[in-house]
């Protein structure tokens, strides 16, 4: 059943996310509204609209508003984790991050609320520490598939840094088929790198 709305426009008292949804529902609206409106318009009403529920249910979950964009930060960051198969599950290289731009494709708002915050973060310095903790969970997730392929930690840096770069790209004025082909670049280098490394390591003399 449809909850009747109200004179302002608001959803009626009775309006729920729907069964199994709940907080969750309540976040992906938050990431929403940010990604297409900016930080700025984050508030229970925007949250609550996009939604379909009351304001007083989004306060009721969440108490604050940083607690709300906290919140929401850290639902992006597990979900896009767990979605986006950086670490292939053939246990290959050349799958390495196969996935990506169909992931980003299936929901860019995803990512733009992500930027969105970051830049936001230059402007108001209170915010930093939530893009530090973005930003370190992703480099975290990038060194542990890369570590499968024994890839160094300042290989995984370069390697974060032009993922990074191939999704806002998609984001803003991209498609998938350019990221696919960055991706594909991307392998192509880890996999020579890998080589070199491989050479390297076999032509060192053993020492007693």
């Amino acid at each position: 059943m449809t909850a009747a709305s109200g004179a302002d426009g608001e959803a009626g008292p009775d309006v729920r996310p729907g069964y199994g949804e709940g907080r969750d529902a309540l976040l992906a609206a938050a990431v929403r509204v940010v990604a297409q409106g900016g930080l700025r318009k984050l508030t229970y009403r925007s949250v609550a609209a996009e939604a379909g529920v009351t304001h007083g249910l989004v306060a009721h979950h969440f108490g604050s508003r940083d607690t709300l964009l906290e919140e929401a930060m850290r639902w992006c960051v597990t979900r896009s984790i767990e979605t986006s198969s950086l670490v292939p599950a053939s246990g290959r290289l050349e799958d390495f991050a196969v996935t990506l731009a169909d992931f980003i494709a299936a929901d860019p708002d995803l990512q733009a609320f992500q930027y969105e915050l970051k830049l936001e973060s230059n402007r108001r310095p209170e915010l930093r520490r939530h893009v530090d903790m973005l930003y370190d969970a992703y480099r975290d997730a990038v060194r542990e598939a890369l570590a499968c392929f024994d890839v160094s930690e300042d290989m995984a840096e370069i390697v974060f840094a032009a993922l990074d770069g191939l999704v806002f790209h998609q984001v803003t004025s991209g498609g998938p088929a350019r990221t696919k082909e960055g991706v594909d670049a991307l392998r192509r280098l880890l996999a020579a790198y890998r080589t070199r490394a491989s050479a390297a390591g076999d032509a060192d003399p053993d020492v007693e």
